[in-house]
C-alpha cells in the first residue's frame, strides 16, 4: 500500500510537469532518431535505479514524447483530451479486469453491453444485434471480414477455404483491407478497388460493374467495405446506394466508421450515415472523434448470431459460470482484453448523449473555420469538401511533404500530408474538439509566421520560393 500511495503521488507529481509543458511548449523538442539512445536513458540495467534518478528518467521521457494533446497537434487522426474518458481509463488500469468473463469482470461487463445496446440503438439496428471491443480500427475491419467470409461459407471454419472469394472496397479506403484479406485466407489478389468519384466516394456503379463481371469470371463477390470518413479526406461513401448492391448479390456491407463513425450522435451530420441500419456490420473509434484515451473500438451486428458463429469457442477452464451473454470472450477476438469500455462510459455517463453530440458538432464547426480562412486567404489552394473534418490545402506552392516536416523538425505545430487521385497537400484534422476557432486561426498563423521567417527552408520544384 505504502508503495501504491509513493507511486500515485509520483504519478500526480509528473502529469503537472506535462500539463505545464503543454501549455509552455505545445510541441515536444523532437530528437532525432538516430540520436534517441544517447539523448535519454532508455536501458534496462541489472540493479534498481534509486528513486530520484527514477523520477528524473520518467521525466525526461514525459517530456519528450509527443504531445498529441495539445492546440498544435493536428497530425493523425486523433488528439484532445477529455478529462472524464481519462479518469475511466485510470480507473481501469486499476482495477485491472480482464472482459472474457462475468465472473472476472462483474459490473464492467454490464458496461460494455450497455455503450453497445445503446450504439445499436443510434444506428438503427433490432433486438438481435450486439457488438463487442477490438483493439482498434483494422481489427474491427477484420472481424467484419471473417463474419462476412464465415457466412458466406459456413464449412470455411472447419475445413479452410474452398470459395473463390473476393472483396471490394473503395481505392480510399484504410489499408487494414490488403492486409486483412490475407490474414482470412481470401488473399489480396481477390480484393477489388473501386474508383472514387471527386469529392472521395466510392462509385456504386463502378461497384456493381467490377461485381458482375467477377460474377461472370466465376468469383463469389462476398463482402464490400464502405467507409465513413475516409483517411485522407474524410469522405462518408453513399451506404444507402452501396446497401442495394450488396443485398442484390447477397454479400456481406461493413461500414468502417473508424473516423468519423461516431457521427452517430450529431442529429446535424447523421445523414452522412443514411442507410447504416442496412449494413451487416458498423464499425467506430471514440479513441477518435469522441477523444477518449487509445484505444477505444467498437464494433456493431446486425445478427449477433455472426459473432458468436465466428468467435466463439468452448473452453471449460475458462467459462464456468453466468451464460453466454454475460461471458463476453465467446464474441471477441481475444482471450484476454483490457477494458476499454469504462473510460468510454465514464465520458458517456458524464456528458450525456447531448455531450457527445456536442463533442462531434464542434469538430465540424472547427472544420467550418479552417476550410472558409482557406478558401478566402489567396495564398492558400483548397482541396476538400464541406462535410468533413479533414481540411486539405496547400500554401505557397511549397511542397506539402517539405513544409510538414519542416514544421514538424523545427517543433512549429504537428501536422500530416495526405495524396488524393494527382494531388498531394497538407491535411489539417478538427478532430481534436476541445480546440476553438482562435486555436484554428493560430495555427495558421503559426505557419504562416514561419513560412515568411524562414523563406531558404522552402524550395518549389524549380527554385527557392519567393515569399
Amino acid at each position: 500500500m505504502a508503495d501504491m500511495n509513493n507511486d500515485i503521488t509520483l504519478f500526480n507529481e509528473l502529469i503537472e510537469i506535462l500539463l505545464n509543458e503543454e501549455k509552455k511548449n505545445p510541441v515536444a523538442d523532437r530528437i532525432e532518431a538516430n540520436k534517441l539512445y544517447a539523448s535519454l536513458d532508455l536501458s534496462l540495467n541489472e540493479s534498481p535505479m534509486v528513486d530520484d534518478e527514477f523520477k528524473t528518467a520518467l521525466r525526461d521521457v514525459v517530456i519528450s514524447t509527443p504531445k498529441t494533446a495539445t492546440n498544435l497537434f493536428f497530425n493523425q487522426l486523433f488528439g484532445g483530451r477529455q478529462s472524464k474518458a481519462v479518469l475511466g481509463d485510470l480507473l481501469a488500469v486499476m482495477l485491472n479486469n480482464s472482459m472474457y468473463t462475468y465472473k472476472v469482470a462483474g459490473p464492467q461487463v454490464g458496461i460494455e453491453q450497455e455503450i453497445i445496446r445503446k450504439s445499436c440503438e443510434l444506428i438503427g439496428y433490432g433486438p438481435q444485434s450486439n457488438g463487442t471491443f477490438p483493439t482498434g480500427g483494422s481489427m474491427s475491419n477484420y472481424m467484419a471480414l471473417v463474419m462476412a467470409r464465415d457466412a458466406k461459407d459456413p464449412a470455411c471454419r472447419s475445413k479452410g477455404m474452398t470459395k473463390p472469394m473476393v472483396i471490394y472496397t473503395s481505392k480510399e479506403s484504410h489499408y487494414s483491407n490488403a492486409k486483412n484479406t490475407s490474414f482470412t485466407g481470401i488473399g489480396k489478389d481477390n480484393i477489388r478497388y473501386i474508383e472514387a468519384d471527386e469529392t472521395g466516394r466510392m462509385i456504386p456503379e463502378k461497384l456493381e460493374a467490377t461485381v458482375i463481371e467477377d460474377i461472370k469470371n466465376g468469383f463469389v463477390p462476398t463482402y464490400v467495405n464502405a467507409t465513413a470518413g475516409t483517411t485522407v479526406l474524410g469522405a462518408f461513401d453513399p451506404i444507402d446506394k452501396l446497401a442495394d448492391i450488396t443485398e442484390k448479390y447477397d454479400m456481406w456491407l461493413h461500414v468502417d466508421g473508424a473516423y468519423c463513425g461516431s457521427v452517430i450522435f450529431s442529429e446535424a451530420y447523421k445523414h452522412l450515415l443514411k442507410g447504416v441500419e442496412r449494413s451487416n456490420s458498423f464499425s467506430y473509434n471514440a479513441h477518435k472523434m469522441l477523444g477518449t484515451p487509445l484505444t477505444c473500438s467498437i464494433i456493431l451486428v446486425n445478427d449477433k448470431k455472426h459473432l458468436h458463429n465466428s468467435f466463439s469457442n468452448d473452453a471449460d477452464y475458462l467459462y464456468q459460470t453466468d451464460g453466454d451473454d454475460f461471458n463476453l470472450g465467446k464474441t471477441s477476438f481475444q482471450c484476454g482484453r483490457r477494458n476499454d469500455a469504462l473510460k468510454f462510459w465514464t465520458l458517456w455517463k458524464s456528458v450525456g448523449t447531448s455531450g457527445l453530440t456536442q463533442i462531434v458538432n464542434q469538430q465540424f464547426e472547427l472544420a467550418n473555420v479552417a476550410r472558409n480562412y482557406v478558401k478566402n486567404h489567396p495564398d492558400y489552394t483548397l482541396y476538400s469538401f464541406e462535410d468533413s473534418i479533414s481540411i486539405c490545402f496547400n500554401y505557397k506552392n511549397i511542397d506539402p511533404t517539405t513544409l510538414c516536416t519542416v514544421l514538424y523538425e523545427h517543433q512549429v505545430t504537428v501536422v500530416g500530408f495526405g495524396s488524393f487521385k494527382e494531388d498531394t497537400f497538407v491535411r489539417l484534422v478538427t478532430v481534436n474538439a476541445n480546440n476553438t476557432t482562435q486555436d484554428i486561426l493560430h495555427f495558421f498563423k503559426v505557419l504562416e509566421t514561419f513560412v515568411e521567417e524562414n523563406p531558404s527552408v522552402f524550395e518549389t520544384k524549380d527554385e527557392a520560393i519567393n515569399i
